[in-house]
């Protein structure tokens, strides 16, 4: 391989791996989000041209870190308006003692809690903390989100804008800090996953599985930190359920299956029984109606009903509709109404789903999934043109190119799209 593509295939990687860490580190360290992104940008345009030449560093990571640490401080010294701040900057040479790492011990995780400043609204802070500690795009957090880019653009513009002008620093989280800051990880962890899971990396391999396994690796940290908090353990729960199917999630030619059709022998039945033992006595007493169980935990026993199916024609749907009829009073979302208006047409018929999907036409028009179930409902209905139609609109919407072929292969077969 050519050293261009060499320096290519290290810059790509690197800049995956480190971005989140690299900006949210010099966040902290300077106290101006926007300087440390934009300083950590053009580290990585000066590697561009450099590693192509010279070569790819022993360790890229830190060649970016150490690039973008120095253009901090020769920004800071040419404006005479932050003298305060350069001469702060200059105190925090590489050199410096290790700052105390509070009640947060793993260096990633730190770093979601000291984004996650309750100054800001939650949905702000859960994107904030997507851009900068995950290092997810703009437009990636806004599929998430189902609102258009320039929503969250301005969510994260207003948001660092509030952190500048109320001098917030990025400071460790000491254990009292941790409640209030604890939802908002939450998100970040669960919508972490999500978009690693939902197939939008490059073929062979669809899936994100640095994203996978450090959503999850964090999600174990913080159930550490947290063993008695119950929306963690649920978050761990799903999580773990998820990861036990991810084995059977992506073909050998690199498409996407879904859930019915993946082989269940190759899901991790370990993660499955620790998923099962998280969840344990308050999953018992919630069928039971003696607690209410939270949104996260729902979701990870719906995981498991299909997790605990030896095939997908002995899933009881019926549990799983009760199921997402308790979720959708603890979180009335869109797509929580779509998976429930899939549940209802498995257990009662695909008319029933229908009307239970067109409580949503408005809020999902344009997101892939709402049109994806409505073609499958509607081709069971027998409505093959209108099937047609909505299965197009769904390819035009996918996330992915792994997404839009998977949709491609459901409208030319004609075959069943189950929750994945």
């Amino acid at each position: 391989m050519p050293p261009g593509q060499d320096a290519d295939v290290a810059l790509a990687e690197v800049h995956r791996a480190e971005w989140g860490r690299i900006v949210a580190g010099l966040a902290r360290r300077f106290g101006d989000l926007d300087l440390a992104e934009e300083v950590t940008a053009e580290a990585f345009a000066v590697a561009v041209e450099r590693w192509a030449t010279d070569g790819v560093p022993p360790n890229p990571g830190a060649w970016i870190t150490t690039t973008a640490h120095r253009r901090a401080i020769d920004r800071l010294r040419r404006e005479a308006r932050r003298d305060d701040k350069h001469r702060e900057a200059v105190l925090l040479a590489d050199d410096s003692p290790a700052e105390p790492v509070g009640a947060v011990a793993d260096d990633r995780l730190r770093l979601l809690f000291a984004c996650c400043h309750p100054l800001l609204g939650l949905e702000t802070r859960v994107a904030l903390t997507l851009r900068v500690v995950v290092g997810l795009t703009v437009e990636q957090i806004a599929r998430l989100f189902l609102v258009p880019p320039t929503t969250i653009a301005q969510r994260i513009t207003r948001g660092k804008a509030k952190i500048g002008a109320a001098r917030v620093p990025f400071r460790v989280p000491e254990r009292d800090d941790l409640p209030e800051r604890t939802a908002a990880v939450i998100a970040v962890l669960s919508l972490m996953y999500t978009q690693a899971y939902a197939g939008t990396g490059d073929a062979p391999d669809r899936l994100r599985r640095d994203l996978l396994d450090e959503a999850l690796r964090l999600a174990r940290e913080l159930h550490a930190l947290l063993p008695g908090d119950v929306d963690v353990a649920g978050l761990l729960a799903l999580l773990l359920a998820s990861a036990a199917r991810v084995p059977a999630r992506v073909a050998a030619d690199g498409t996407l299956v879904t859930l019915a059709e993946q082989d269940r022998g190759a899901w991790d039945r370990d993660l499955i029984a620790e998923a099962d033992a998280l969840l344990g006595e308050r999953r018992r007493r919630g069928r039971a109606g003696g607690i209410r169980l939270g949104r996260h935990e729902l979701l990870a026993a719906i995981h498991l009903v299909h997790a605990h199916a030896p095939d997908a024609g002995s899933t009881d749907w019926a549990q799983i509709v009760a199921l997402y009829e308790m979720l959708e009073r603890v979180d009335p979302s869109p797509i929580v109404g779509v998976n429930h208006a899939i549940a209802v047409a498995e257990a009662d018929s695909p008319e029933a789903g229908l009307v239970v999907l067109a409580r949503r036409a408005d809020d999902l028009a344009g997101h892939y999934a709402f049109h994806a179930v409505r073609a499958h409902l509607l081709a069971a209905c027998g409505d093959a043109p209108g099937a047609h139609r909505a299965y197009d609109r769904a390819i035009a919407l996918a996330p992915s190119p792994g997404m839009a072929e998977l949709l491609t292969a459901r409208r030319d077969a004609g075959a069943p799209l189950a929750p994945r």
